[in-house]
């Protein structure tokens, strides 16, 4: 076999070359497959998918919205017809997409090259891209730099949380943080409204059901600054706004559980019907009033 022919054999094989406690990973371009839509334009965004093509799991899909100043050779007049070629050079590493765009609508081939910079400057911070991620060992390191790319997980990004005393932190909480927008500043304007002990999972849910340290003030400033954090997530998931808590502290009703409050709107229990109510039996009580929503309500109960 020719020296050139085994060359190009072996560029397409995974190496890893231990030096001395450093690990450098040399690795050939991971290819796979991008579609785009535009129906994100009215906020300048657009929306790409990507595939990854044999990668440890088979095929791996991840999809983010992206400014159009975050890819380098494409604009929103591009999007409309025609051949396009751009790319999205991140810290982790460069995807180079080529393709074409009808009305709006794109899709083509791409090219990944992991920055290996990028995994020396992780692994100094001690979070080693190398290592699986789950518990069966078969993530592949492919993944894992592609998607830190697509959802710009950077150095600087993990520094701040390093800095602002999160804890305990994997690779994984790098991404939940790159996706949610966590940072270290959100952190602290959660720990200053009365919640210095939460964790990654928690200021998830915080940016899900969008709790923010306004939300926390307002929620205490309606005579409901007893909550606990899982009581706010509730108070989101039912849509208990300020206003509506501002109205059952009006109808008196100022010393409630979470589970109370959120009965209230489970049931469709207004302000209308508390006053009903209270006409029929002025200690009327929240279980009073479901029972009533739900027709079982004696007035022998009290």
């Amino acid at each position: 076999m020719r020296k050139g022919t085994i060359f190009s054999l072996f560029s397409f094989l995974f190496i890893v070359i231990v030096v001395g406690h450093y690990v450098i990973v040399a690795q050939a371009p991971l290819t796979g497959t991008w579609s785009a839509n535009t129906r994100d334009e009215k906020n300048g965004k657009i929306n790409i998918q990507f595939e990854i093509r044999g990668s440890g799991n088979g095929h791996h899909s991840t999809g983010e919205s992206f400014d159009y100043s975050d890819l380098n050779g494409l604009s929103a007049a591009q999007t409309q017809n025609g051949r396009v070629s751009f790319q999205l050079a991140r810290e982790a590493g460069t995807i180079q997409c080529e393709g074409n765009f009808v009305n709006g609508n794109g899709s083509g081939t791409f090219t990944f090259t992991p920055n290996q910079a990028f995994i020396d400057g992780m692994r100094s911070r001690g979070f080693d891209f190398t290592k699986p991620m789950n518990n069966r060992g078969d993530d592949d390191i492919n993944d894992r730099l592609f998607t830190a790319a697509a959802v710009n997980v950077t150095t600087a990004l993990a520094d701040d949380l390093l800095s602002a005393n999160f804890g305990k932190l994997g690779v994984d909480d790098l991404f939940k943080a790159a996706i949610f927008k966590i940072d270290g500043k959100f952190m602290a304007e959660m720990k200053s409204t009365g919640f210095p002990n939460l964790g990654m999972e928690d200021l998830v849910k915080a940016r899900i059901f969008k709790i923010d340290a306004d939300y926390v003030r307002q929620v205490n400033d309606m005579g409901f600054d007893k909550q606990d954090f899982e009581g706010l997530v509730k108070f989101r998931i039912f849509k208990v706004t300020p206003e509506f808590l501002a109205d059952l502290k009006n109808e008196g009703f100022t010393n409630l559980s979470p589970e109370e409050v959120v009965k209230f709107r489970i049931f469709n229990i207004d302000t209308d019907f508390i006053r009903k109510a209270k006409a029929e039996n002025p200690n009327v009580t929240v279980e009073d009033m479901v029972k009533m929503k739900i027709g079982v309500y004696r007035r022998s109960d009290n």
